[in-house]
């Protein structure tokens, strides 16, 4: 037996929303498989089956927010639990009730005059439980007309609830109606007062989703945790311009995908991460734990959220490496196929609002984390050079750090690496 538990999907994360099973009890699940979904603050996403097998229990319904590592199933990979589940969905189903005892027959009574009547209905052979009589009455139904499936063709309540389903409005007379009091009539009537108009609604109630709530709380506490500031540099982007036009058609082509500038500036913040380790670390009450990977988050946007994969040993890669993995990332996580350790274990992470044309921005650092770095639009801009007007390629890259740990001037010799780097950008990209 398998036991299935709440992943954590991120370092503060220490719960999860089951939203949906995938599967239901008794069901066989492959490994790997989906099996439920899960959302939280940092991810919103289908959680595979840790074993082949069949489902043999579910341990927290849908709906419900338990902490991780919580078991929330079990997974037989004998596959006993086929039959278990089944004998339980058999127990939980209610016998017909016994038949009704026959009363004995009363003494004959001096017959009344002959009068006619129309003769009742014709009920079917084999005996009625009292809850279908109750419904055939109540419902005026001819019980000649009803097929029983029941043992022995007998009648039982899903017959009756089918049939009525069934019929048309017609088929059985109705019932007359219950005799009303005769109304007394008011003294005076009034004419009837005319409607108010109805005003339009002003406002419309909607709950936040888990994941936005989640993300909400998420704020709040990185806000109250580190002290947050923010520095901006403007960085002259013309050399990885230049060096983008020449390959983006190639990328495309060779990998099937677009060479955007993320990679690049990925890149340079790994090789400035390299030379300022404390801008990659994180604090543990008055301890600093040094990271010695840079695994560098990458912010991506959902319909209704935000999540930050991860890109482990970040500075390990090249341009097409970052790439590949920017688009991989960012397309599992909006298909909601990520999985639980690829959104672990960040120690330095990247937003591109620029990308939705935003000049700059002042991000909030994502817990545990001391720093994360924003990225504008790139746009042809004229600056001036040498006394000299030229258009160039420039983007504002901003900081946001944690001054409990970092002070003004690494921060800005932590951005003028970066800048170095991708102003005399050299390095090809395949």
């Amino acid at each position: 037996m398998t036991d299935v538990v709440m992943p954590q999907m991120g370092e503060s994360i220490v719960e999860g929303t089951l939203t949906k099973w995938l599967k239901k009890p008794g069901e066989h699940v492959e490994r790997d498989e989906p099996l439920f979904e899960i959302s939280t603050d940092k991810v919103d996403t289908e959680i595979p089956s840790p074993a082949a097998g069949t489902l043999s229990e579910v341990m927290v319904e849908e709906g419900k927010t338990v902490g991780i590592n919580t078991v929330v199933a079990r997974i037989d990979e004998n596959g006993a639990g086929a039959a278990a589940a089944q004998t339980a969905a058999a127990a939980t189903t209610a016998p017909e009730p016994a038949p009704e005892p026959t009363p004995a027959v009363e003494a004959a009574a001096p017959a009344p005059p002959p009068v006619e009547e129309p003769a009742p209905a014709a009920e079917p052979a084999g005996p009625l439980s009292p809850l279908v009589r109750k419904l055939a009455r109540e419902n005026n139904i001819d019980l000649s007309r009803v097929k029983g499936t029941g043992a022995g063709g007998r009648i039982t309540k899903q017959d009756v609830e089918s049939y009525l389903a069934a019929r048309p409005a017609a088929t059985e007379p109705p019932r007359p109606p219950a005799p009303q009091p005769t109304p007394v009539e008011p003294a005076a009537a009034l004419p009837p007062a005319p409607l108010a108009p109805t005003a339009p609604a002003k406002t419309r109630v909607e709950p936040l989703s888990t994941m936005r709530s989640k993300i909400a709380e998420h704020m709040v506490l990185s806000k109250r945790t580190s002290a947050h500031v923010t520095t901006i540099h403007r960085v002259d982007m013309t050399a990885v311009a230049h060096m983008r036009a020449r390959n983006k058609a190639a990328f495309q082509a060779n990998y099937g995908f677009s060479l955007t500038y993320l990679p690049f500036v990925t890149r340079a913040a790994a090789v400035a991460l390299r030379q300022f380790p404390l801008l990659n670390a994180s604090l543990d009450g008055n301890n600093i734990l040094y990271h010695n990977e840079i695994n560098i988050g990458i912010a991506v946007a959902l319909e209704n959220g935000l999540i930050v994969p991860v890109i482990r040993g970040a500075d390990e890669k090249n341009v097409l490496g970052l790439q590949r993995a920017v688009v991989d990332l960012a397309a599992r996580a909006r298909s909601r196929q990520l999985k639980p350790d690829e959104v672990l274990g960040g120690t330095f992470s990247i937003t591109n609002f620029g990308s939705f044309g935003s000049l700059v921005g002042t991000p909030i650092i994502n817990q545990p984390q001391v720093a994360i770095l924003g990225v504008g639009t790139v746009d042809k801009t004229p600056v001036v050079i040498d006394d000299g007007i030229a258009i160039r390629s420039i983007c504002h890259l901003s900081l946001s750090f944690d001054h409990r740990l970092i002070d003004g001037a690494l921060a800005d010799q932590f951005m003028s690496k970066i800048k170095q780097v991708l102003e005399g950008w050299t390095e090809e990209v395949q």
